[in-house]
């Protein structure tokens, strides 16, 4: 089963330690975390379902690039990170 892991920045703001989940998509495993922790989906997605823009997600250590739908491959042994982009100078 994919492990998700919110930041500690977020686990600040609302309860989600990391978690072993379902799911063959980043979509579908971050629906099954959401499903623990349902008030981590409103810092994590937009209205649409879509990634917030200050938010970064990881599988594997590597940039997801469906940012909209999520479809991204998560292997049964998957590791998604979940935290919040930064930026500035």
């Amino acid at each position: 089963m994919p492990r998700v892991t919110f930041t500690g920045n977020l686990q600040r703001h609302v309860p989600c330690p990391p978690c072993a989940v379902g799911g063959a998509t980043v979509k579908e495993s971050l629906e099954a975390a959401f499903a623990l922790y349902p008030r981590a989906r409103g810092y994590v997605l937009d209205e649409h379902g879509a990634l917030r823009f200050h938010m970064a997600i990881f599988v594997d250590g590597e940039p997801i690039s469906d940012r909209r739908g999520l479809g991204d491959p998560v292997s049964a042994t998957g590791e998604i990170f979940v935290m919040q982009a930064l930026s500035g100078g």
